[in-house]
């Protein structure tokens, strides 16, 4: 387990902690999202997590071994993976084959073993076509995939994504997203995935909302997203589908609560519309094509 006791973390010279009193736990096989506004202290949680930055207070722990403690980061640093915004700061060989190598050969690992592991690596993100491609050539999607398969090739248990979709278009953001979920799910990996976007906290296991570096709410998302006005006082948002359903929840359609995706809201108006009767459903054509 991945836990978080009692952890408040100040970068010196801050007027306020950027986390204060964080008490979190991520098992493996669990999917959490982070959201909050810019200054929340997103981005600090995640460093903390992995022994980047250790805490003013309280306890970070992986398995059981302490951040803190300088003889116990060998240990971690192999367990937790983390896949930061911009890819280009994580790619740093000369094809995509070697790169997802650098981490494996780093743990001192026999040849064979280096060579199951990026061939694995390859195949889960789609990227065997491309293993002797130059990371510079990639399209912005590929380079985040290409930066993740070097993480998996690590085997960790936990991976941690800071705004790993932020710069990517939205064909390539769904795919990562895809890739995220079945390899918590398939593979086990407790995943830990800081974002903005409400439509990528919807599939997750858990959202936790950091407010000025606390936690405000923690749940699931059809939990968190029942409310949409209170997180716009956050300045964050609900996915666009649970907004369109409380507008037409709110118009006196009787939808279900707890709505969150487009197939969601498509398959609840379908089933309103196939309980209406008959001649409800004829006149409402009538007037349609008048």
């Amino acid at each position: 387990m991945l836990a978080f006791e009692g952890v408040s973390f100040s970068y010196p010279g801050a007027l306020r902690p950027a986390l204060e009193d964080i008490n979190l736990t991520l098992s493996p096989g669990e999917f959490v999202v982070i959201m909050g506004a810019n200054g929340s202290g997103k981005s600090t949680l995640v460093r903390l997590a992995n022994g980047l930055l250790r805490p003013t207070k309280g306890r970070v722990s992986v398995e059981g071994w302490d951040t803190a403690a300088d003889e116990h980061l060998p240990h971690i640093r192999p367990l937790v993976g983390m896949v930061f915004q911009d890819p280009d700061n994580q790619l740093v060989a000369a094809t995509v084959e070697e790169d997802v190598a650098f981490g494996p050969e780093n743990l001192g690992l026999a040849p064979e073993a280096i060579r199951r592991r990026v061939e694995e690596a390859l195949s889960t993100l789609d990227l065997a076509e491309l293993r002797q491609r130059p990371p510079h050539r990639l399209s912005g999607g590929q380079k985040q995939k290409a930066a993740l398969a070097g993480i998996l090739a690590m085997e960790p248990r936990y991976v941690l994504l800071d705004e790993a979709t932020a710069m990517l278009d939205p064909a390539s953001r769904e795919e990562v997203w895809s890739i995220v979920s079945s390899l918590c799910r398939k593979k086990g990996l407790g995943i830990i995935l800081v974002t903005h976007l409400p439509e990528e906290a919807a599939l997750a296991d858990r959202v936790v909302i950091l407010h000025r570096g606390r936690i405000l709410r923690e749940g699931k998302p059809r939990e968190i997203f029942s409310r949409p006005e209170e997180l716009t006082t956050l300045g964050l948002e609900a996915p666009v589908a649970a907004v369109l359903a409380g507008r037409l929840a709110r118009r006196g359609l009787p939808l279900p609560p707890g709505l969150l995706t487009p197939r969601e809201v498509a398959l609840a108006l379908r089933e309103l519309a196939e309980k209406r009767p008959p001649d409800t459903r004829r006149k409402a054509g009538r007037r349609r094509r008048g």
